[in-house]
């Protein structure tokens, strides 16, 4: 196992350098498609050991190869308001392809999508919550199934249409990690009611919506994009295209018994990077050096974390584990080392949201995506950090935070000059929120901190040892900041009631 979980680092840890020495290089400049070809080539250097399933490999290289090349056939670049739905046009793609060559499952979509009809009591409350801010901050496209989100309505209809159990984890993975469409629960609805509409109006709205994800994915992506006035390239052209070219890698997938549920999963997850991680608005933002070397030494806290965990780790999750569990200490201790730790800013969060919801009732309806991720990373960060404060007590030892009994090393943090010395960043003599007023832009897009190259690289070297289960979305309980620290809504959570 040693050798799967050196590859599994060595090329998580490829496609996050890839990143970080591209946006090094570019900050502050003008974004080019040909600026993300560091990445492509990292993750072309991807290998399937023999307990792998190759074709799960080439699902993900494949999808990343074509992302790259329909994306610079169309464009040379994607402007900074674009950028956040590259991830938004594999999955309706490839879920076309899956009903063109599998009668059965295109019948199951199609009745999940009669469904969806017979639920409009439900998705009409579901909707209405979200747009009074009922669940608090919350991502209506999020990958597991908390309340709030799109997968937790999906999952309570899927619970109740008669299809099979295979077909059902499918469609719910496609709306987690797949991220079929741009849509998220409740947009439709609360921009109908702020229009004039009745709630018995916005309600058959929201639900012809989710209906048309479902029995058009591509059709309804192209129209989203329509009406989000998103200007660097043709969607419609993307998805001819990028169909064209996944199809062999989608129909090699099904011919070796690889669960549809993964095969939905992995072509979206992977290609993020390419105009989004490496793309105008981390140029933009990373001009800032404390924002840039934020990320670069949270980054070293992983890698140096992960060499001295693979001769420790005992699966390929924990291996994952210790992953993000490092990069969640050491952001939480960045917040520390200013006096901030992860309550203080949860409850900051969740006050601007309840007021935001006032202001902008017709926010966009995935507008704290990445606030919630953020609020669980450095919650996750606080309780490791609370852990190893209580085992040091008064002995004056150094901080040792551990997480699956693996030492994380903060030391990429103690030697980076930057962040030792923000009072070079500020009014010297008040320098005493420089990293965390960093640590705060980041909030906004934190998928470089957690980090999202990583997680995807290695989860896909995972569902490649078990290609027959499907990956997403998570069924475990996600200890949500919001849910644990300012609010009380885990009776609302579906994970345990998961398809």
């Amino acid at each position: 196992m040693k050798n799967l979980y050196q590859k599994m680092v060595n090329e998580a840890l490829a496609a996050q350098y890839a990143d970080l020495e591209v946006i090094r290089r570019r900050r502050g400049m003008r974004f080019h498609m040909k600026d993300a070809r560091p990445y492509v080539d990292a993750v072309e250097k991807m290998t399937a050991l023999p307990s792998q399933s190759a074709a799960v490999i080439n699902l993900h290289k494949e999808s990343v190869k074509n992302h790259f090349s329909v994306l610079s056939s169309l464009t040379t670049h994607v402007r900074e308001e674009d950028d956040p739905f590259v991830e938004h046009y594999q999955t309706p793609v490839v879920l076309d392809i899956l009903c063109a060559e599998d009668e059965a499952f295109h019948q199951s979509m199609e009745k999940f999508a009669d469904t969806i009809r017979d639920h409009e009591a439900l998705i009409g409350k579901e909707a209405a919550r979200c747009y009074a801010g009922f669940y608090g901050p919350v991502c209506s496209v999020d990958f597991a199934l908390m309340p709030g989100s799109t997968s937790n309505v999906v999952n309570q209809i899927l619970a109740k249409t008669d299809i099979p159990e295979s077909h059902k984890k499918t469609i719910l993975a496609a709306k987690s990690w797949g991220m079929n469409t741009s849509y998220g629960i409740g947009d439709v609805f609360a921009k109908s009611v702020e229009a004039g509409d009745t709630l018995a109006e916005a309600s058959r709205k929201e639900v012809k919506q989710l209906q048309e994800i479902y029995r058009n994915p591509v059709a309804a992506q192209a129209a989203l994009m329509r009406r989000s006035h998103m200007q660097s390239f043709s969607a419609k052209r993307y998805m001819e295209e990028y169909r064209r070219r996944i199809l062999p890698a989608v129909k090699a997938a099904v011919d070796d018994g690889v669960h549809y549920g993964n095969i939905v999963t992995i072509p979206a997850y992977c290609v993020g990077d390419i105009s989004h991680h490496i793309s105008q608005s981390t140029y933009n933002m990373c001009k800032d050096d404390v924002i840039f070397e934020t990320i670069s030494a949270v980054t070293g806290v992983m890698k140096n974390t992960l060499a001295s965990a693979i001769s420790k780790v005992k699966s390929p999750f924990q291996l994952l584990n210790v992953a993000t569990g490092a990069t969640a200490a050491a952001s939480e201790y960045l917040l520390e080392l200013d006096g901030f730790n992860a309550p203080m800013i949860v409850d900051l969060l969740t006050r601007r949201y309840h007021n935001l919801v006032m202001m902008k009732p017709t926010r966009g309806s995935a507008a704290e995506l990445h606030n919630c991720d953020f609020m669980d990373m450095i919650y996750r960060g606080w309780k490791i950090l609370d852990k190893a404060g209580r085992i040091r007590n008064g002995s004056g030892s150094p901080l040792c935070p551990l997480v699956e009994g693996i030492p994380v090393d903060l030391s990429p943090i103690h030697e980076n000059e930057v962040l030792m010395n923000p009072q070079r960043y500020a009014y010297p003599a008040c320098a005493i929120t420089v990293r965390t007023s960093a640590m705060m832009r980041l909030a906004d897009y934190p998928c470089l901190l957690t980090s999202e190259p990583v997680t995807a690289t290695m989860m896909t070297n995972i569902i490649a040892l078990d290609k027959e289960n499907p990956a997403a979305p998570v069924r475990g309980c996600k200890s949500c900041a919001t849910a644990c620290l300012a609010g009380s809504r885990h009776q609302y959570c579906q994970y345990r009631e998961g398809v």
